[in-house]
């Protein structure tokens, strides 16, 4: 931990408060970043700096470029995602890096990989983690989904992946 001094946490509410929290315990100065809607929200007044994003409420905590500005403004050495919003944009965990500070989740490979349900659960299987039962890769078609939720049976979940023609079935 000596090496992060500061953190921007490019989250808001109580995922935020909480890393604020841990931060201070470990001595690291933190910054919240906020829309005008989250103006009077803990996360803003907990922080040791608090930054007004850019944009509109809707769009302010998932533009990656100026998050990324207001971390180097601040001379943050570390940016933590929490959960949500940039957490799972592996373009955006490349940035990250690529700007000099350290990304505080996971590589941006396991971003990706983890983000396409069929190679998660693959991943999954292969590492040993109990699984579901379900299909080996896509169903292509709606009589192959049918099929293969007989085979497994019912009920099952469908989950859509890459476009919205492709699908895993998980037995529950």
């Amino acid at each position: 931990m000596e090496r992060i001094k500061t953190l921007l946490i490019a989250n808001r509410g109580e995922i935020a408060v909480r890393i604020i929290r841990t931060a201070k315990r470990l001595n690291v100065r933190t910054v919240s970043i906020y829309t005008a809607a989250d103006v009077a929200s803990l996360h803003v007044s907990h922080a040791d700096e608090a930054v007004l994003l850019p944009g509109t409420n809707a769009s302010g905590y998932t533009d990656g470029d100026a998050i990324i500005k207001i971390a180097k403004e601040q001379h943050v050495d570390a940016i933590i995602p929490g959960y949500g919003f940039l957490s799972e944009n592996a373009d955006f965990a490349r940035s990250v890096g690529d700007a000099g500070m350290v990304w505080i989740g996971p590589r941006p490979e396991a971003i990706e990989a983890f983000g396409v349900k069929h190679v998660a659960r693959d991943l999954a299987e292969k590492a040993g983690v109990p699984i579901v039962p379900g299909t080996k890769g896509l169903v292509d078609s709606e009589q192959d989904a049918v099929t293969q939720s007989e085979k497994l049976g019912f009920p099952v979940m469908l989950k859509g992946t890459l476009s919205c023609w492709s699908y895993t079935i998980h037995a529950n």
